[in-house]
């Protein structure tokens, strides 16, 4: 594909990744709300056809990570081929991880609306939802970033997009590489965790507009 189409393909993954990633993060937030095991997997039965369409979600949100490892990847090789198959790693592990935790979700499901004979006992029941809700999406956001960081930092070197707007990537992208681990480790907590991602969705509507209509100049020569 040329460089105009794997930008304008880009630029559109951008926005169809932000369309499908929140609303599934609201779906499951609200199904699995509850001030205990027992309350969150009653609330999970409740919101079963939430649950299944997060899912769905979740894996377009996957498959969009590895629309937009390729197409980034395409777009800056050609200033500097090793830092973009890195970035392109990170940006596909990304999409790995998010589709395996998948299985962890259908599992939750099953474990809330199972009845019968095929039903766990209450304990176990209780202790793998604990389990299964220890998930953390820090773990493939962390891949996000580190990807991000190397795509907006060969993005402003290379001038393909306005320099403002490659500088904007390139510091929100820098501080989910800090704020993520610090998450991870138990440092970060509470409202700061989501608001440090407010950057990151203004560089993406921005840039995946700026893409999709303008599509990328050629690397300059530095």
């Amino acid at each position: 594909m040329t460089r105009t189409t794997n930008a304008r393909i880009a630029g559109f993954t951008f926005l169809f990744y932000i369309a499908v990633a929140f609303p599934s993060m609201l779906l499951l937030d609200r199904a699995t709300r509850g001030e205990g095991i027992a309350d969150k997997l009653a609330s999970i039965a409740q919101h079963a056809t939430d649950v299944r369409l997060a899912v769905v979600l979740v894996l377009l949100g996957s498959f969009a990570a590895l629309v937009l490892a390729v197409t980034l990847y395409a777009i800056t090789r050609e200033h500097d081929p090793d830092l973009a198959m890195l970035a392109l790693t990170c940006r596909v592990t990304e999409g790995v991880i998010s589709g395996v935790s998948i299985s962890s979700t259908l599992a939750l499901l099953w474990l809330a609306t199972a009845t019968g004979a095929d039903a766990p006992e209450t304990p176990a029941a209780h202790a793998l939802g604990t389990y299964l809700l220890q998930g953390d999406m820090a773990v493939p956001a962390t891949f996000f970033a580190v990807g991000s960081t190397l795509f907006c930092y060969l993005l402003l070197r290379g001038r393909m997009i306005p320099i403002p707007l490659a500088w904007l990537g390139l510091i929100a992208s820098d501080l989910l590489v800090v704020a993520l681990p610090l998450q991870l480790a138990g440092v970060l907590r509470g409202p700061i965790t989501s608001l440090m991602y407010i950057p990151m969705l203004a560089f993406e509507v921005a840039g995946g507009l700026w893409l999709l209509i303008k599509g990328v100049a050629a690397p300059a020569r530095t």
